[in-house]
């Protein structure tokens, strides 16, 4: 696998957003079905794994900690605060909440910590920034990490380039990470470029446009009734149905080049720039070799220019994150 340099870490070109596995979209997978998962990329020479307090409201930090504990020398740990599950009514039943207040990013660090089994997290980002809370007091906390030895080096999630800025000048920030795929490139109005002069890494999640441009999702309807992608515009119905007339051309450029579709959106990811690292994540042990093997694809520069004119944010329907969603982030928009 060809690496890439997140930080001080060199890191496989395509890493695993191990979300799948515990959350998002449907059911989460059984636990031997996820250490196969887990155990299967290693193996395969991932050497960056993303997690996120968020994801199973803790069970995916569990799951990861639990199956990778032995094995971790050989990999790049990434995880996230800021949001979280609490019970705030008193029920039991968990909801979702951004806080990024330095007492509450200091006690989610530690319960990171203990659910990993790890005595440190190589990155750890500020999944959301909460707006009630200035970036940089946030950071200054995950500073504090850093200098306790909790954590090696800092991300966030889902800013813009203003907000990186701040935040690089309170502490060097190692990643930025949101999503970026040929049907969202919001990343390129500006934090793209931001990243390049910083010298931050750029992970890019949802890099096959969940599961759209793998040309396998056909019927909305088909989704499971917890599927976030049900509460995200792009996947309406009629939205959808537009959206999927973009495919058979989409097709026909990964058919010319030889590759899958899912292929074809990582390795588009791959060759805008070199600091960019597509985290994809799947359920499936023959998706994940599919998509580990699109670091050795290569696109021509007519290739590029074709994709990018034919699947664009001036070409896809619908935005894609409901207005609740857009609110809680902090990217530039088209």
């Amino acid at each position: 696998m060809q690496t890439r340099k997140l930080g001080p870490f060199p890191v496989s070109a395509i890493g695993l957003g191990c979300m799948n596995l515990s959350h998002a979209y449907g059911a989460p997978v059984s636990a031997e079905q996820g250490e196969r998962v887990l155990l299967t990329a290693l193996d395969a020479g991932v050497t960056l794994f993303d997690t996120a307090t968020l994801y199973g409201f803790g069970a995916n930090e569990t799951l990861v900690g639990k199956v990778l504990k032995p094995h971790r020398q050989k990999f790049t740990l990434a995880s996230k605060c800021g949001m979280q599950g609490l019970d705030l009514n008193g029920d039991g039943k968990l909801v979702r909440v951004i806080d990024g207040r330095p007492d509450v990013i200091r006690k989610s660090c530690e319960d990171s910590l203990r659910r990993l089994q790890t005595n440190v997290i190589d990155l750890y980002y500020l999944h959301r920034w909460d707006k009630k809370v200035p970036i940089e007091d946030s950071v200054g906390a995950l500073s504090d990490l850093v200098r306790k030895g909790y954590i090696q080096s800092i991300g966030l999630s889902e800013v813009s380039a203003a907000t990186l800025r701040k935040a690089h000048a309170v502490h060097p920030i190692a990643a930025l990470q949101t999503e970026y795929s040929l049907w969202t490139r919001n990343p390129e109005i500006a934090v793209l470029d931001a990243c390049k002069e910083l010298g931050v890494a750029f992970v890019a999640f949802s890099p096959v446009a969940r599961g759209f441009l793998c040309g396998q999702l056909h019927d909305v309807s088909t989704l499971d009734a917890k599927d976030i992608r049900r509460t995200m515009p792009r996947f309406a119905p009629d939205n959808y149905a537009a959206n999927l007339k973009l495919l058979p051309a989409y097709n026909a450029v990964a058919k010319d080049v030889g590759c899958s579709p899912s292929q074809l959106a990582l390795a588009w990811l791959l060759h805008k720039a070199a600091h960019i690292i597509p985290i994809p994540g799947t359920t499936s042990l023959s998706h994940l070799g599919e998509d580990l093997a699109a670091a050795d694809v290569r696109l021509s520069p007519a290739t590029l220019a074709k994709l990018d004119a034919l699947i664009n944010q001036n070409t896809v329907v619908g935005s894609r994150y409901n207005a609740l969603g857009n609110s809680e982030v902090d990217t530039e928009e088209f």
